[in-house]
């Protein structure tokens, strides 16, 4: 006798039905895990539970580290994970002829966990002394390339640019400014391709543009973040999300009454 599936729209239903959920049932929304929960979502995607977004998705969206990790050819070439301080060392040889880099603190945000430093040596010589917080995306430091945040959901687009001739931390929280930028095709092309990669049906891009001939670079991907420099509000981009949240439970009832 077939059951009746069930549709999940927070981590607190979530968590109160984990055990019963099984094949067919969906979870809508990005869900707010606690550190550890991330092998639920693992667990039932091979339950065969549908998410929205994608679990893959999610688990990128939640970490610099998975990011790094997964969307790695995208980013500045260098990019590497240090999970310990012999993972810095190990980089050392390769960086000898590099000079600044950044440093990028695992689930900090607001831009509170990025730190410049004159060359990976430094940064080394520093974690030799003392603990630093592990795992570290670094980064060769892209210096005068310009921040661009873009919005992406399905075909609405929008690109502004983050300011700041003072400082490296260009963010608005951390004292830069914004003005709207225009995106190429090409540039448009790359976000899409990083969100397909991994499996983003909505995203906000941070990109840097290399000074040299305005190549695109993922800095970090995202559901989240603030749109103060954008056309587009944040009721209105809720409104968006929502809109896409319908249209994949519309799909899910119409497969659900198919398989019935």
């Amino acid at each position: 006798m077939s059951r009746e599936l069930r549709l999940i729209r927070s981590i607190n239903d979530l968590r109160r039905n984990y055990r019963q959920l099984g094949s067919g049932d969906v979870i809508i929304g990005v869900l707010a895990l606690r550190p550890g929960e991330e092998i639920k979502v693992l667990d039932l995607a091979e339950r065969g539970v549908a998410f929205f977004p994608p679990v893959l998705a999610q688990l990128l969206g939640r970490s610099k580290v998975a990011q790094a990790e997964v969307l790695g050819e995208y980013m500045v070439p260098g990019s590497f994970v240090a999970y310990t301080l012999a993972d810095l060392a190990g980089k050392l040889p390769e960086f000898q002829a590099r000079e600044a880099v950044v440093a990028k603190r695992d689930r900090a945000h607001l831009g509170l966990g990025v730190s410049l430093w004159p060359s990976l040596e430094t940064l080394y010589s520093l974690a030799g002394l003392q603990g630093l917080t592990y795992p570290l995306v670094v980064q060769p430091f892209l210096d005068g390339a310009r921040d661009l945040r873009v919005v992406v959901m399905a075909d609405y687009v929008e690109a502004y640019e983050r300011v700041n001739p003072h400082s490296f931390r260009k963010n608005l929280f951390q004292g830069g400014s914004s003005q709207p930028a225009a995106l190429s095709p090409d540039q448009q092309n790359f976000c899409r391709e990083v969100m397909a990669r991994g499996r983003f049906p909505y995203a906000i891009l941070d990109l840097l543009l290399d000074p040299r001939d305005g190549r695109p670079y993922l800095s970090e991907i995202s559901f989240k973040g603030g749109l103060t420099g954008a056309r587009l509000s944040q009721p209105e981009f809720h409104r968006r999300v929502a809109a896409l949240e319908k249209d994949f439970i519309q799909q899910w009832e119409t497969s659900s009454k198919i398989r019935r």
